[in-house]
């Protein structure tokens, strides 16, 4: 059974303080992120929390891209998920370098074929 999609979650730590603070950096990423790789943005929806951090999503006509952001420990969650031929590491590597992750942890995750399994692609990646 072909998969009907691929979902990259990754742990980046080790970020610049001042990018995971600023909102308008984190979206001008994440729509940059998502047009590299091809996607078609539908809709954008960022939120910058007091006294720091940010969380928002990209909507794509494949998925999503979104993000949450914890400035204080230099470190963000995010996730890439797509469908159809995008390859989500590519968005998800160009986020990690554009917040500039000292180290990141990524797996991928086929999604839409029975049981869960997921692929370790990098752990402990020191960049």
């Amino acid at each position: 059974m072909e998969t009907m999609g691929r979902h990259v979650i990754s742990e980046l730590w080790g970020c610049n303080f001042d990018k995971l603070n600023d909102m308008e950096v984190i979206e001008r990423t994440f729509v940059d992120a998502a047009l590299k790789s091809g996607a078609e943005i539908r809709e954008v929806a960022f939120h910058k929390f007091a006294p720091q951090g940010v969380s928002g999503v990209v909507i794509i006509s494949e998925s999503h891209l979104t993000i949450h952001s914890f400035p204080e420990h230099g470190y963000a969650s995010i996730d890439v998920y797509t469908c159809g031929d995008l390859d989500p590491n590519i968005a998800a590597n160009y986020i990690a370098d554009a917040l500039e992750a000292e180290t990141r942890e990524t797996i991928e995750m086929p999604r839409g074929m029975g049981p869960v399994r997921s692929q370790i692609k990098q752990t402990a990646s020191m960049v």
